[in-house]
């Protein structure tokens, strides 16, 4: 059985059994403060688990993309030195919402594994949640209870809170579980050891499969549970795992979802892949073909490699794959994008992002790699320099200092640092590179550093958000809560009917007031978490129940309305102008200037800037209507032509913004026709990263202060010349200053001619050598070429220059070839430099140093004289 079939029959099973079949949630999560990427299946549904919003169907199925690789769920290290353990990985799920509970969920996964996928019942445990009474929490005898109907009572296990109770986080959604676990040895092995003794001990071929979780709590902020007010169940089965099962494998690595990507690196590497654990060849290629899986999907939903948050994940995980090729596959070259054609074929009609955006894909990696493939050159010259330092000292480690800076600063893997040494016979101090890190992760908590409250509630109410509508309302706060970080004491708080935007799809939060007769409470800033609006003040009212008047910043709105809509028109001029290859892959709105960035593999022409900024104003002059639909199916939005952004997670319904011809899926606020925005331009155009490209612009009032500094500029600028016909008159003055800088030209060669050969006449005869010690106030060029003519013309010369032009000191030792045996300038240049508190180098013939301390010319020339 393939792997898609594998896949697809786990979707038809539970399609069958009334579930909707629902796509991937994308890798990285946009809007979740609590994580950084989808690490469970469970992820993209828990506003359905807290109640936040109501799901179209009780019951769901998915295969959701899954990342581990941070945190407290981490794989990172594990991954190619075992079978099972993988950065990116598939989770298969079936979802209850307060619908079906334990009995279904156990029965239905038992008739999968046993009845579809036919899966012996000798080789399967289950494990149950013994209880845990720091936490009163009773044994799950239910979940015994439904097992013993399936299953021997001897292959029902009691497992600990750690293996058995399933938490999501620090806070949120949680509850026991019911493990299945798969041995996979052969009957020899299994004779000896019976499985159920290898459950959860970490042994390669008994495995966790299935993991079906019983979400009955809620985990609050001071770590008590609370029952949530409905029953659900959420269960996870790790794809990869239930292939190697069914296609009688012992390693992940050797079914087909990993084996045509290692036929590829075996086919670009010429190394053959063994299935060796501990060879360190097979090791490479299985981080290499795990790891790009796991960087394709995160650039295909939208998370480019950078050097920061979830960017700088992606990017790590991606060097370590370089690493291990370069350094075990001899790959000094880019070709881990040649892999990226290999997963479309695999996976692309499942997730169809990697069809879409392969284009990209290939392309952020080719140049992510050949720019990290430069640094690991250049950390080689670094960490070589370290090494000859260490050696020369008789030393046996390396600094772990200048370890962890090779690692931090050029990003050069500490473990090919490791390597590398003990190949010299030295190792690393550990102890000081973990220090150096343990003081990183300090520096991060401390700038992150933040302590939340749970909440206060004031009533039982939906908040709902209104300010499509109006920048004004009425309003009850409805729930609150502080907040502690390094920027003070802060509260946020719930509104029953906000007209405060939170912050998303790239648009700012709003900021405006809470006013009523007696007081005035300032709104600094709105987010969302969980599907609320969350105003963000600084004290909090003498009266938390009292009723006020919201009011948005208005002049504030209009400006972020203006550039959010511009972005729309922006949108839509750059596929008209570059190519429908053009896609956004980011955006900042605020109410100062708009950022936006696209795919596009070339620098943009000025005609190509020209002509979008152009086509905007266009439709801004023709003062278009903006037709909004607000809860349209999602369908029929993609029907009518609107954009759906790839790694924004879309519901059935959303809202479409049409402006005239361009028609995107958006939840931000706009103006109500374009001509409010008044105008637009763009300020530059550069790289954001690899393939893609930013432009970054103004509107309306900013746009306006713009062209009238420009006017007030060309006013001065004209009554400076006195000249009307200002690019006239500067080109004459350009000619007129090229002509004199060539007269200046001449005479300094003139005079240099001159001091030539007077200063021939100057030389001090010292029996193995001629010196001569001058000062003068020529520029550096000057004295240079002088120099360098008396070098020629006067063997076995030792000149050195002092100058004091534009009142700074400059020192120049010139050298003869014949006395570089006894002199080198470089070396003098160094201690005459410190008289006049500066530095400086050169080549042994030739060295030039300037300095801040000009009086100290003197002792400089008289030490100069000593020589």
């Amino acid at each position: 059985m393939t792997s898609k079939e594998i896949r697809q029959k786990f979707l038809d099973f539970f399609q069958e059994k009334g579930h909707q079949i629902v796509p991937s949630a994308p890798i990285v999560l946009q809007d979740d403060p609590t994580l950084m990427f989808s690490n469970s299946g469970m992820t993209q549904f828990k506003d359905f688990f807290l109640g936040y919003k109501e799901p179209s169907c009780l019951r769901i199925a998915d295969t959701q993309k899954c990342l581990r690789v941070s945190g407290k769920h981490n794989d990172l290290d594990d991954v190619g030195r075992d079978t099972y353990h993988h950065t990116m990985f598939e989770m298969l799920g079936n979802w209850s919402f307060g619908d079906y509970f334990k009995q279904e969920a156990i029965a239905w996964a038992w008739e999968l594994l046993t009845e579809v996928y036919q899966i012996s019942k000798d080789d399967l445990y289950v494990t149950i949640f013994e209880g845990d009474a720091s936490e009163n929490l009773e044994r799950d005898q239910e979940a015994y209870n439904f097992w013993k109907e399936h299953i021997d009572e001897s292959r029902i296990i009691n497992g600990n809170k750690k293996d058995n109770f399933w938490e999501m986080g620090e806070t949120g959604p949680c509850g026991p579980c019911s493990e299945i676990h798969i041995d996979i040895r052969n009957a020899e092995e299994k004779a000896k050891i019976p499985g159920r003794e290898l459950v959860n001990q970490d042994h390669p071929q008994v495995v966790e499969i299935w993991n079906l979780v019983f979400m009955e709590f809620l985990r609050k902020a001071d770590k008590s549970l609370e029952k949530l007010p409905k029953q659900n169940v959420d269960t996870g089965m790790g794809f990869e795992r239930l292939c190697m099962t069914l296609q009688g494998k012992t390693s992940n690595y050797d079914t087909d979802v990993f084996s045509p990507l290692i036929a590829k690196v075996e086919q670009i590497s010429g190394e053959k892949y063994t299935a060796i654990l501990e060879n360190e060849k097979d090791i490479a290629i299985r981080v290499v073909v795990d790891h790009i899986r796991a960087v394709a999907f995160a650039i295909a939903d939208g998370q480019l490699p950078s050097n920061g948050g979830a960017g700088y994940v992606i990017r790590r995980i991606l060097r370590r794959a370089i690493s291990y090729s370069y350094r075990f596959l001899g790959m000094k070259e880019a070709f881990l994008y040649q892999l990226i054609a290999i997963l479309k074929d695999q996976m692309g009609s499942f997730f169809p992002e990697i069809i879409k955006q392969e284009k990209l894909v290939t392309e952020v990696i080719r140049e992510e790699e050949n720019a990290f493939l430069k640094t690991i050159e250049l950390g080689l010259i670094r960490l070589d320099s370290i090494i000859k330092n260490a050696l020369k000292h008789n030393e046996k480690k390396l600094p772990g200092e200048q370890v962890f800076e090779l690692y931090d600063t050029y990003g050069f893997p500490a473990d090919l640092s490791r390597i590398i040494a003990e190949e010299k016979g030295l190792s690393i101090d550990e102890a000081g590179f973990e220090e150096e890190m343990a003081k990183q992760k300090q520096r991060s908590r401390k700038s992150s550093t933040s302590k939340t409250y749970d909440w206060v509630m004031l009533q039982e109410k939906t908040e709902t958000f209104v300010g499509y509508d109006l920048t004004e309302h009425p309003v009850k706060i409805t729930r609150y809560r502080k907040i502690e970080n390094k920027d003070g004491v802060f509260y946020q708080i719930a509104l029953d009917e906000t007209p405060f935007y939170a912050e998303g799809g790239g648009q700012v939060g709003d900021t405006g007031f809470l006013e009523n007769a007696t007081e005035r409470i300032e709104i600094l800033d709105t987010k969302k978490e969980n599907n609320l609006n969350l105003s963000l003040i600084d004290v909090l009212p003498e009266d938390i129940t009292a009723r006020f008047t919201a009011k948005i910043d208005l002049s504030r709105r209009q400006d972020i309305q203006n550039n959010h809509s511009a972005t729309h028109l922006l949108h839509e001029a750059l596929r008209n102008v570059l190519g429908t290859h053009v896609e956004q892959k980011g955006s900042f709105v605020g109410p100062d200037y708009l950022r936006f960035d696209f795919s596009h593999f070339s620098k943009m022409t000025e005609e190509e800037l020209t002509t979008v900024e152009q086509q905007v104003n266009d439709k801004i002059r023709k003062n278009i209507t903006l037709h909004e639909y607000r809860s349209i199916p999602i369908q029929e939005a993609i029907d009518k032509g609107a954009m759906a952004l790839f790694g924004e997670k879309y519901g059935d319904t959303v809202r479409m913004i049409e402006i005239e011809s361009s028609r995107e899926l958006c939840g931000g606020t706009h103006v109500k026709s374009t001509g409010e925005i008044g105008w637009f331009k763009i300020e530059s155009e550069t790289s954001a990263a690899a393939g893609i490209r930013r432009i970054e612009a103004i509107t309306g009032t900013k746009a306006n202060a713009y062209f009238k500094d420009l006017e007030k500029n060309y006013q001065e600028i004209a009554k400076f010349l006195k000249s009307k016909e200002i690019l006239k008159s500067i080109q004459k003055l350009t000619e007129e200053n090229q002509l004199l800088k060539t007269e200046i030209e001449r005479l300094k060669a003139e005079k240099a001619k001159q001091e030539t050969l007077k200063w021939k006449e100057e030389y001090v005869d010292k029996g193995d050598r001629k010196l001569l010690v001058k000062k003068t106030s020529m520029d550096a060029a000057s004295i240079k070429d002088i120099i360098f003519q008396l070098k020629k013309e006067i063997p076995s010369s030792l000149t050195i220059i002092f100058s004091d032009a534009g009142n700074k000191p400059m020192i120049s030792i010139g050298i003869s070839d014949d006395l570089t045996h006894i002199y080198q300038a470089g070396v003098l240049i160094k201690e005459l430099a410190k008289e006049i508190q500066g530095g400086g180098g050169g080549a042994p013939t030739f060295a030039t140093a300037g300095g801040k301390k000009l009086d100290g010319l003197e002792q400089a020339f008289k030490k100069a004289n000593l020589l």
